[in-house]
């Protein structure tokens, strides 16, 4: 039996929803649906917190882990995240330059405002 089915078989031997496993351990009910669907894994504080819960000692809880899926879906969550921070850093960069924009645009504004109001001053502004 693997990690996942173990997870379900323990869970469903208590008469518990993945809602209440979740509450029980602190995660959400998402979390528990992507342990027993082994898309992600609990991490060590979670595995010790299962292991209690169900009163069986962790290497009976993890037999059977892939080592190699472990590390797998550990890559690609760094890969995500590296991925939503570089959009993060997009954002910000988009945000400071059209700060930047708006900055010099107001200067131009305001240089441009004080030429039309001396030209006007001085009457030469439309004069012919």
């Amino acid at each position: 039996m693997n990690f996942n089915d173990r997870l379900i078989d323990l869970r469903r031997k208590r008469g518990l929803s993945q809602e209440q496993l979740g509450y029980e351990l602190g995660v959400s009910r998402q979390t528990v649906s992507k342990w027993e669907l082994g898309q992600s894994y609990p991490d060590f504080q979670r595995l010790v917190l299962l292991s209690d819960y169900y009163g069986i000692g962790l290497d009976e809880l993890v037999r059977g882990i892939d080592v190699g899926d472990v590390r797998a879906l550990n890559e690609s969550d760094k890969q995500i995240s590296s991925i939503y921070a570089d959009v993060e850093r997009g954002k910000e960069a988009v945000l400071r330059a059209w700060r930047a924009f708006l900055v010099v645009g107001g200067v131009v504004l305001a240089l441009f405002a004080l030429v039309v109001i001396y030209g006007v001053s001085q009457g030469s502004l439309f004069a012919g």
